[in-house]
């Protein structure tokens, strides 16, 4: 193989002297001779290039090496053969016995019988499969890292060029789709609630990662000082950032930005994070310009992120995004963004957090986020700055145009484009409505929560960051009923050390100032990537090496959180809870572990309260002795349900399949209720399920009196809970549920129940 800069010099004088950039025909010739090139080069006997099609197929548009009559007739579905897998997956396959693996796919056409070995390369750009490069030779082998390193390089490339040419069946419209009629009916697009709000306004759309106009360098060192350059000025930017505090508006003052920097300071590690910046650099030697270094390397940690199943650490993507564009913007200069229309509603697929606040400035109202969470970064400052928010609403960025109108839904979790004229009427009465309403909220505010006929309900909150601690007292809540340890660690990209972690817990408990505050110790690993380990792989993460499973076999690291957070009560009342627990003896074995600290720190808390998590069903075998041991539980609905009906809740086609209001479940939590009041072990709710109106109810119909819930749903639910009659409910509950056997669920029974009585559900 010749080297990767006499491949790369090649290729500058092929792209110098291409034929007609905008031609199709043009540009099957070029790819012609781009196999041509590479073949020669990399000194293998064929080298292939496959072009995504319209309708899921890959093309087989030039080839060198295979047989030329094959060019315009192979085609495979991206379910289909090695190159479907490659270019559907986004992975590059090195195989030495290609035609023994279970994908392969073989068309007699193309002559490949002798060419045992295969390289399949994909070529996405912005996360889409745009085509796949294949090697293969004579000789049974695997290309080495520098071959696929090479060849990796050549598919960014490509897919700029494929890209840059628009090729009609690769990027066109559907057959019978008309986007004139699509641009002008409203439609409709249902998330996941970010932040609640509700605001009709014009869309303005977020351009996302610039293609760099120079993809290959003529002279790599002035490349390398240009990327220092970029580099500095980009961190100077995030620096202005957090020295500024957040715009103090709706009550949010200091405390607000104080906070806010604790994600910033996260997002600054990544940005600065030596390993990143070492393969930018190393992409730059191999005759990368450096903004398309930077392209190249994000694109790698793009896709490997995009497989992430955790919702929390794909948002980590947001954040390589937001810095990766950044840091190319500082490498062209940076130009500076005016304002936007009123009530400007933005639209991303993926936002991180400092654009979150450049946007901020510039006077959105609103922003949906195709690819946002709940406990994602972007999230967690849209709620603390006031603006409406949506996740989840995958297709609306493609389907919408720049200012069109659009009513975004925070408190529904959906998005209207181009609404017609009642439903925008009908919305602007929602709005004054909302108005009025959150004025009713607010006197709830410092009220506790007691139902009509007496029943006291606490209802904490649950949080991650610092950033949310403001929330504590803006809406009343009795306390924290759920800290995520983990969070604050994974915004860092590692798990601190000790005495950083005390200073973590010591500010949430001067934050709640003597409100009861539960910390859930760290719930790491399956695919929350554990900071400084090689973790197993695992087909099932969910169910894996993960949580508490760590922290025993790790004790070390169980140990040192669990003496940061003796050490942040400092004498204060303290309650530890283990997650993921499946035996009594891992409950035991982790609670010896912190008596174990408590005797060696002094002061000694005042009371340490040590509990459990019921996420795992065979804890519900095991109630007789747990609760002789566990000082309080709090139930994990979303696990607990996953667990119980053998349904991964990542997967989309089982979203909403089964239901918390079905039988099963409300027997498996009665029956939980009455064995730890009978052990007056006190019991609470921290899923999901307890800020939803229809399952709060519920939750407190079967005797489960305290909810923990994401503080957006505290006032909402508080003013729910009041007009609940909780006797009358629970003979009704107690009634349908001796009919319900082998019903799907009585959540619609439930709901007819609480409409009847004018309940807000």
């Amino acid at each position: 193989m010749s080297t990767p800069r006499t491949l790369f010099a090649r290729l500058r004088e092929l792209m110098a002297h291409r034929r007609s950039p905008g031609d199709p025909a043009a540009m099957m010739a070029d790819l012609a001779a781009l196999a041509r090139l590479i073949a020669g080069e990399m000194m293998s006997d064929v080298c292939s290039i496959y072009v995504s099609r319209a309708g899921g197929v890959l093309d087989l548009a030039a080839t060198q090496g295979l047989r030329a009559n094959a060019v315009g007739r192979t085609r495979m579905r991206v379910d289909e053969g090695i190159v479907g897998l490659a270019s559907s997956t986004g992975e590059t396959l090195n195989l030495a016995d290609a035609q023994n693996h279970p994908a392969f796919a073989y068309r007699p056409e193309t002559g490949e019988d002798p060419y045992p070995s295969m390289l399949a390369v994909p070529v996405r750009r912005a996360g889409r499969s745009l085509g796949v490069i294949v090697l293969q030779t004579l000789i049974p082998r695997r290309f080495d890292a520098e071959e696929v390193e090479v060849v990796e390089t050549v598919a960014m490339l490509l897919a700029e060029l494929l890209a840059a040419t628009r090729l009609p069946e690769q990027i066109g419209p559907m057959a019978g789709h008309s986007d004139e009629l699509s641009a002008t009916l409203p439609r409709r697009f249902a998330g996941v609630s970010l932040a609640s709000g509700v605001v009709i306004g014009p869309v303005v759309l977020h351009s996302g990662q610039v293609t760099p106009d120079r993809l290959l360098a003529d002279d790599p060192e002035q490349e390398l000082a240009r990327l220092d350059l970029g580099w500095q000025a980009m961190q100077r930017g995030i620096d202005r950032l957090i020295s500024d505090q957040l715009p103090e508006s709706k009550g949010r003052r200091a405390a607000d930005a104080q906070a806010s920097r604790e994600i910033l300071e996260a997002y600054r590690l990544v940005a600065a994070d030596a390993g990143w910046l070492k393969r930018v650099s190393d992409a730059i030697r191999l005759g990368l310009t450096a903004e398309a270094a930077v392209s190249r390397v994000a694109g790698e940690l793009r896709e490997r992120m995009r497989r992430i199943n955790d919702p929390y650490l794909r948002e980590r993507l947001a954040d390589l995004e937001d810095m990766a564009g950044r840091l190319l913007a500082s490498l062209d200069g940076g130009q500076e963004q005016g304002p936007v229309p009123p009530f400007a509603i933005l639209l991303a697929r993926r936002l991180g957090p400092a654009e979150l606040l450049d946007w901020h400035a510039r006077g959105i109202a609103g922003v949906v986020i195709e690819e946002g969470s709940q406990g994602g970064h972007a999230a967690i400052l849209a709620r603390a700055l006031g603006l409406a928010a949506l996740g989840g609403a995958r297709g609306v960025v493609e389907a919408a145009e720049a200012g069109c109108e659009a009513v975004l839904d925070g408190d529904e979790g959906q998005i209207v484009l181009r609404p017609g004229s009642e439903l925008r009427s009908g919305y602007q009465a929602a709005i004054a409505a909302r108005t009025a309403r959150q004025a009713g909220w607010a006197g709830l505010r410092d009220k506790p929560v007691i139902t009509r006929d007496g029943v006291r309900v606490t209802v904490m909150l649950n949080l991650g960051l610092a950033l949310e601690l403001p929330q504590l007292a803006a809406t009343g809540a009795d306390g924290i009923g759920l800290f995520r340890t983990e969070i604050a660690m994974l915004a860092r990209g590692a798990v601190v050390d000790t005495p950083e972690q005390m200073a973590i817990y010591a500010r949430v408990m001067d934050a709640a100032q003597g409100k009861p505050v539960v910390f859930r110790t760290l719930d790491l690993g399956g695919d929350k990537l554990l900071p400084g380990s090689a973790l197993p792989e695992e087909e099932n993460p969910a169910m894996g090496w993960r949580s508490l499973r760590i922290g025993l076999d790790r004790p070390a690291l169980l140990r040192r959180q669990l003496r940061a957070l003796l050490l942040a009560a400092a004498g204060r009342p303290l309650s530890v809870m283990f997650p993921m627990v499946a035996t009594v003896a891992e409950f035991r074995a982790a609670r010896h572990l912190l008596l174990a600290e408590a005797a060696r720190v002094r002061p000694a808390p005042e009371s340490l309260q040590i509990g459990t998590m019921l996420e795992i069903p065979a804890l519900m075998w095991q109630l007789p002795a747990l609760l002789r041991e566990t000082h309080f539980i709090s139930v994990g609905t979303n696990d607990l349900l996953q667990f119980l009906f053998a349904a991964d809740r990542g997967t989309p086609a089982l979203a909403g399949r089964y239901d918390l209001l079905s039988p099963p479940v409300l027997d498996l939590l009665a029956d939980l209720a009455v064995q730890c009041k009978a052990a007056r072990v006190p019991l609470s709710v921290c899923g999901e399920a307890a800020s939803r109106p229809l399952e709060a109810i519920t939750l407190v119909g079967l005797g489960i009196e305290s909810l923990s819930m994401p503080a957006s749903s505290v006032l909402p639910l508080k003013a729910l809970l009041a007009e609940l009659d909780v006797g009358a409910f629970r003979q009704f509950l107690t009634s349908i549920r001796r009919t319900s056997a082998g019903m799907a669920s009585l959540r619609e029974a439930i709901a007819t129940w609480a409409r009847e009585r004018a309940l807000p559900v």
